[in-house]
């Protein structure tokens, strides 16, 4: 060893016999850059997505950490929040206040509500005893006696037999009964993984969730490939395309991630319409960086932007759509 490389093979000249403070720093620098270069790649991300493109399509590569990496770690920390938000959104009916069960109570008097929705949600709610309003303690001019509290009298169930638990009926309909052997399949696969009464439907989203960053890390190449589409005049590789994708994926997730916690604390601050205003504000800002960094990478003019910019969001949820549906059925398929 001459220096902080060995001139044969190049291993570094790292010394991992030492304290446990020191490994951590060194795992996090091969991991994730954090280093200078990590905080100005993400600085970049920020303001001018376009930018890290260019910048490594151009060869100037070393002062950025690599599409790939970074596109990782952001996913990981947006679908992280992803789970984490739809975990604290399940519903426990035995946990609603009282001021919520009367609110339920009057909305289902409402009579556009279709009679089956009532029952369903009358079933779920006396399932959790939570289908008793406030009961009438007036005395009866009859008998003087103040009644005991009862139930409300509410049009009878549908279903006279019992129903467990967060009965909302069957969750794949047909048009018919199922004929045919992939819709008998699928009505059996889709009991099993969500209950014969939606009682493992918090499982099953839970599990749909937790295949949404395989999904999108799949549609990374598809957007790629509608970007192909799209500039096919350009003479551009397919690989910057991809290089473009992965930047602006990486800035899609940051960005909403940052957009939902300041609109989570604009709520709780000051909620109004500035708060309001504040929110879309953000939203548009996101919209233009997407439009900007198109139009700043491929430098066409504004009218030939505006319009493959529309044309390529409008192809990419067609593409998105898809790529739901089919992980969807693969989540319904899988053992």
């Amino acid at each position: 060893m001459a220096g902080p490389f060995c001139a044969q093979c190049g291993q570094a000249a790292v010394d991992y016999r030492r304290s446990i403070r020191h490994i951590v720093a060194d795992v996090l620098d091969s991991f994730l850059n954090w280093d200078s270069k990590f905080f100005a790649t993400i600085g970049w991300l920020i303001a001018r997505p376009w930018h890290l493109t260019n910048e490594f399509l151009a060869g100037r590569r070393v002062r950025y950490v690599h599409p790939l990496r970074l596109y990782l770690l952001v996913s990981i920390l947006f679908f992280f929040v992803v789970n984490y938000w739809a975990k604290s959104i399940h519903a426990d009916p035995s946990k609603l206040s009282s001021k919520d069960r009367a609110d339920i109570a009057a909305d289902l008097n409402d009579p556009d509500i279709p009679p089956e929705v009532k029952a369903r949600v009358r079933r779920a709610l006396d399932a959790k005893g939570l289908a008793q309003p406030e009961a009438q303690t007036s005395p009866s001019p009859e008998t003087g006696v103040t009644p005991q509290p009862s139930v409300i009298a509410s049009p009878a169930p549908l279903v006279t037999s019992p129903s467990p638990p967060g009965d909302f009926g069957p969750l794949v309909q047909f048009d018919k009964p199922p004929s045919t052997g992939f819709e008998k399949w699928l009505e059996q696969r889709a009991k099993e993984k969500m209950g014969e009464h939606g009682s493992k439907m918090a499982l099953f989203i839970a599990t749909l969730f937790s295949n949404l960053p395989y999904m999108m890390l799949c549609c990374i190449p598809l957007f790629a490939l509608v970007l192909k589409v799209l500039y096919v005049r350009k003479r551009v590789f397919y690989i910057d395309h991809l290089v473009y994708a992965l930047h602006i994926h990486s800035f899609a997730y940051l960005a909403i991630i940052l957009i939902v916690l300041i609109t989570i604390g604009l709520n709780r601050s000051i909620p109004g319409t500035f708060a309001g205003w504040i929110i879309a504000a953000l939203w548009i800002t996101f919209a233009v960086q997407v439009f900007l960094s198109i139009r700043r990478l491929y430098r066409q003019g504004w009218f030939f932007t505006v319009f493959k910019f529309f044309l390529g969001g409008f192809a990419y949820l067609v593409v998105l759509t898809v790529a739901l549906a089919i992980t969807f059925f693969i989540t319904i398929a899988l053992p």
